[in-house]
């Protein structure tokens, strides 16, 4: 099954069990899903297509998320907290910071990096390896922190 398929299938079952907030997410992401595949047109995106886009909706979501903290809106902070943890089930698991670290540390050795000039380097191959099971701004936040030091 194609996570487009888990995704109509978790959009059906919520329909039947009256979940609205769930029904609501995934309605939206199907919607996003269909102009996705208008635009590449195609009649099936792929899962990797599928992927990349739930991981835009995750990043403008902990995007919303910072936003709302930043201007003490808690009781629409909600709402988006739901939505994270609804998306989160349809992406890959994420490294933890430890793992992360490590990563990054064999990739500055293997490259040979020594200062912040070689970060992009350096970005470029964890980002490789890496793939979606980690955002682009935490690997950035690590790599600047191991090469300013």
């Amino acid at each position: 099954m194609t996570l487009e398929e888990r995704i109509y299938q978790d959009y059906v079952a919520a329909m039947k069990n009256r979940d609205a907030d769930k029904k609501k997410f995934l309605s939206f992401i199907r919607a996003d899903l269909k102009n996705q595949a208008i635009d590449f047109k195609v009649e099936k995106l792929t899962d990797e297509q599928v992927l990349a886009l739930l991981k835009k909706q995750q990043k403008r979501l902990n995007d919303t998320k910072d936003s709302l903290v930043s201007a003490n809106r808690p009781e629409m902070l909600s709402e988006v907290e739901i939505e994270i943890a609804l998306l989160s089930q349809y992406l890959p698991e994420q490294l933890s910071e430890d793992e992360l670290r490590k990563l990054i540390d064999d990739s500055i050795s293997s490259l040979g990096a020594a200062t912040i000039k070689d970060m992009g380097r350096v970005m470029k191959e964890v980002t490789v390896k890496v793939g979606m099971r980690a955002d682009a701004k935490s690997i950035s936040k690590i790599v600047k922190d191991k090469l300013t030091d």
